[in-house]
């Protein structure tokens, strides 16, 4: 039996452009999409899971795991660390699973080095000014961060020519549609299949 080789989608985002709505939304429309949980040193949000959401971890416990080479990327972002552990997702992939990764810019950029398979979508809100209001929404950073957030918003939209897809997210829905049209587009191309077969034989 021939087996394909998962493929790694890679969703990255501003803070408040809502990417995490997305990807967590994705999982439960497509059930065969994995999907890796980060570890951060970041303290847990108003109904996040530890485990589901993020696997909070001191930073000690960071250092170790990348001291010990079991990252398949990570990042300092707004002053925490986050990261990707690499046996989880490649178990996935090698069982032909595909991935879905909630990840920012720099992170994106270290799979892409590590992947170069690897699909990358970047996700933005219509306006700097709906960004705004939308970090401001959420009632969980101070005015000081808040600043920090969109200086940083406008690197990383700086840097969407580098994606392999653009979403603006003006409706969860359509950006929902979006996104499930992307995956499963992917999974469809042909560069793609003669990848993973290639002694497929299209039948007449």
């Amino acid at each position: 039996m021939i087996r394909r080789r998962g493929t790694l989608f890679v969703v990255s985002a501003p803070s408040g452009a809502g990417k995490t709505t997305l990807c967590r939304e994705m999982r439960l429309r497509l059930h065969d999409l994995a999907y890796s949980v980060s570890v951060t040193t970041r303290a847990p949000r108003s109904g996040e899971i530890d485990g589901s959401d993020f696997r909070f971890v001191h930073e000690r416990e960071f250092r170790a795991m990348l001291d010990g080479g079991e990252m398949a990327e990570w990042a300092t972002v707004h002053g925490n660390l986050y990261g990707t552990p690499a046996a989880p997702l490649e178990a996935a992939l090698r069982d032909g699973r595909d991935v879905l990764l909630d990840i920012d810019t720099q992170g994106a950029a270290q799979l892409r080095v590590r992947y170069p398979e690897a699909v990358l979508v970047f996700i933005v809100a219509p306006s700097m000014a709906e960004l705004e209001q939308r970090l401001r929404e959420r009632r969980s950073d101070r005015e000081s961060e808040i600043g920090r957030r969109l200086q940083r918003a406008r690197e990383e939209i700086a840097l969407w020519r580098r994606y392999d897809y653009l979403i603006v997210n003006r409706d969860v829905k359509e950006a929902m549609e979006q996104l499930e049209s992307i995956i499963q587009a992917e999974r469809c191309r042909v560069a793609r299949l003669a990848l993973n077969f290639p002694d497929l034989e299209v039948p007449n």
